[in-house]
């Protein structure tokens, strides 16, 4: 049989309008009216799949039906039916997931219940209580997004300021309306905890048989890695300062970041940088304020600076980076600069390598503004109401 242009449409369309048992027997029957090389034909000109048609030529030659057990193959996942319920779900937990606080592990715990994200779900998302599945699945894609629900005691912060809820409100507002405004590009911010440079054990396991001292016997090096993190483009900048952390050394890597991006965002007119409100950095340090209002001035950049609330830095994105870097190299030797550096240069995070830079300025300690230049200062900046030690917005000084 000749298959011709007329002769493949009618086919194909009349084996569109048939289900099952008879579209299987009437493909059989067409192949074999082809004759010889039949099935390969009608793969390659009909688009018939070979296995339907050998399962047709079964039921045409014994003349026995086979029936579909449609059931049996099990419901479609509840994405299948919903395509945003993961995303939607991520966003919901993002901003109230916290790594773990020993960094001995990657995990990620939320304060959320499964039943407090399929509410939010309603009210934020707009899904309809039919729509959504149970509570038992929305916990199951928590679970498999890698967000703990299970509460664990040393991941519970130590205390909890009056303005703890409000603040994590205000942060959350923040962050969702950076990430949905082109214009705007959210930094996570924080200095790592010393690492002392000596022949010193950090726990773990190794291969190879290492010998270390179980006491720190004051080292004189250390250094202290310092990240930048963008959490929207699972990008992240290591700074190892091996020097004294200020602010001054906060805003020089805040600095160098964007020198290295403003390229690629060249229309961001404001920052969003999420912190912890360390000593360092917090909204009362007067020489933080003088640097990063300066670099808003030197870049025309609008700055909103948004803290996590005290006891809750674990909640800011870039600590995930410092767990992932804790077990990266727990079991080794960091007895120099370059042992650190080649470390933080071969982890990935989110199967990304960051870009490593050795800071070795020196910073100078106790520089701080006096009452008045600080009291001019402030009139440039615009603190939100109820919340002005943790939501700070500055604009630039037009050029």
């Amino acid at each position: 049989m000749e298959l011709t242009e007329t002769l493949k449409e009618i086919f194909i369309e009349t084996a569109k309008t048939l289900k099952g048992s008879a579209r299987r027997v009437f493909k059989a029957r067409i192949v074999k009216a082809l004759g010889k090389g039949g099935q390969r034909r009608a793969e390659a000109e009909l688009g018939w799949n070979r296995g339907t048609i050998r399962k047709g030529m079964g039921e045409l030659e014994s003349g026995f039906q086979c029936y579909d057990n449609y059931a049996a193959r099990g419901r479609k996942a509840a994405q299948e039916h919903l395509p945003n319920l993961l995303t939607d779900i991520t966003a919901i937990a993002e901003a109230e997931s916290q790594t773990d606080p020993t960094f001995k592990t990657t995990r990620l715990y939320i304060r959320l219940s499964a039943a407090a994200v399929r509410k939010q779900l309603i009210e934020q998302k707009g899904y309809s209580d039919e729509a959504l599945p149970s509570e038992e699945t929305i916990r199951t894609k928590l679970n498999e997004l890698g967000y703990y629900l299970k509460k664990v005691k040393k991941s519970q912060p130590l205390k909890k300021i009056p303005e703890t809820d409000a603040i994590f409100e205000q942060v959350a507002k923040v962050n969702a309306a950076a990430d949905a405004d082109e214009t705007q590009l959210r930094l996570s911010v924080e200095a790592k905890g010393t690492v002392l440079l000596a022949l010193l054990s950090r726990g773990g396991f190794n291969r190879v048989e290492v010998k270390a001292l179980d006491h720190d016997f004051r080292p004189d090096k250390k250094v202290t890695p310092v990240g930048v993190f963008l959490p929207q483009y699972n990008e992240l900048y290591l700074f190892l300062v091996t020097g004294s952390v200020t602010s001054d050394a906060l805003v020089d890597c805040i600095d160098a970041v964007w020198t290295t991006i403003a390229d690629r965002f060249a229309l961001v007119q404001t920052l969003v940088i999420n912190q912890d409100n360390g000593p360092e950095c917090h909204s009362r340090r007067t020489q933080f304020m003088s640097r990063i209002t300066a670099l808003a001035d030197e870049f025309q950049l609008n700055i909103q600076l948004a803290y996590y609330p005290p006891y809750h830095s674990k909640y800011n994105p870039i600590e995930r980076v410092w767990g992932v870097l804790e077990n990266y190299w727990n079991g080794s030797l960091l007895d120099c600069v370059e042992t650190v550096l080649h470390f933080a240069q071969n982890m990935t995070y989110n199967g990304v390598h960051p870009v490593v830079e050795i800071v070795k300025k020196t910073y100078h300690t106790g520089l701080k503004l006096t009452q008045k230049a600080m009291a001019q200062l402030e009139k440039r900046l615009e603190r939100w109401p109820g919340l002005e030690k943790w939501f700070v917005f500055i604009h630039p000084l037009p050029t």
